[in-house]
């Protein structure tokens, strides 16, 4: 389905991003490889002078697909910082020729409670995730204006489409990724560009930090370790696709076999008065009139509370 495309994608020295780039591979895509090679928290190496690099996951990937009968290349810039991220699709245009998909899936984590949570552990986690997407698609997007076509695929996650505990860094990261894929849908369908989101259920190293100190959360790691990051891949090939045309700003989620769109924030209900509010009208009609329509604080394991199928 994206036979002679270039796509990159970024964190795809393991996990899902290794998935996604071994499809767009065996589906006749030029892929390039991206994977900083760093800890799962960014850790800074012994010197203090950046995240502890690794060229093996990268090089590994690409190995394994020119082994395949595929075409890759290995990347190790961060999607973190502007002109690294500018050098990825560099690397697409000189390895390839041109560049036609990306797919934002480099993430770190850095989960703490709110309240104990640093500005390091807050502005680390945007910064890969968040402005990685930004500076990443913002790179592409020259390319894809000036070609009139380009498609983007960006990972969200259902800690900030719905909520999670411990992980206000990464939701306000994966809530603030859905905005910018709108924003970018809307900014750029006027040059065929597309861009639409994969919120993915999945074991991989990322979800492998997730603390199992408690039974509650054994039970929920036992439950992730059945989906498997190979049943995303499809859906993300397909969205980079050209069969996907008509598809744009849109949020989906990947759960073992399941596929689910997600809703996007409408108003619920609304209360009119004439006269205009106060705050005690407010308390004493708005908020009563709206309280059934209110929405629980719920997290994800408690909207998708059903087995993966």
């Amino acid at each position: 389905m994206v036979e002679g495309k270039v796509v990159v994608v970024t964190g795809a020295g393991g996990g899902i991003g290794r998935d996604i780039a071994l499809a767009m591979a065996a589906h006749g895509a030029k892929v390039v490889v991206n994977d900083i090679g760093a800890a799962l928290d960014g850790a800074l190496d012994a010197e203090g002078g950046g995240p502890t690099r690794s060229a093996g996951p990268a090089q590994q990937v690409a190995d394994e697909i020119r082994a395949a009968g595929g075409q890759a290349v290995p990347n190790t810039d961060n999607v973190a910082d502007a002109a690294s991220a500018a050098r990825i699709v560099q690397c697409a245009v000189d390895s390839f020729g041109c560049i036609d998909v990306v797919v934002n899936n480099a993430g770190i984590l850095r989960d703490r409670f709110f309240h104990k949570m640093s500005v390091d552990e807050w502005d680390s986690v945007l910064k890969v995730h968040l402005y990685g997407s930004y500076y990443v698609s913002r790179a592409a997007a020259t390319h894809f204006k000036e070609q009139n076509s380009g498609a983007l695929v960006h990972m969200t996650s259902t800690s900030g489409l719905i909520g999670n505990f411990g992980q206000a860094n990464y939701s306000a990261a994966k809530l603030g990724i859905v905005a910018l894929s709108k924003s970018i849908a809307l900014d750029m369908q006027k040059f065929n560009v597309r861009s639409n989101c994969i919120a993915p259920f999945a074991w991989s190293r990322m979800i492998g930090a997730i603390p199992t100190d408690t039974d509650e959360q054994r039970a929920r790691v036992d439950k992730i370790k059945q989906m498997t990051p190979a049943k995303v891949a499809p859906l993300a090939v397909y969205l980079a696709s050209d069969a996907a045309g008509a598809v744009n700003g849109q949020i989906f989620s990947v759960r073992n076999n399941e596929i689910s769109l997600i809703s996007q924030p409408r108003p619920v209900r609304s209360i009119h008065r004439s006269e205009g509010w106060t705050p005690q009208s407010i308390a004493e009609h708005a908020m009563p009139a709206m309280r059934a329509s209110f929405f629980p604080l719920d997290r994800s394991a408690d909207v998708f509370s059903w087995d993966p199928v």
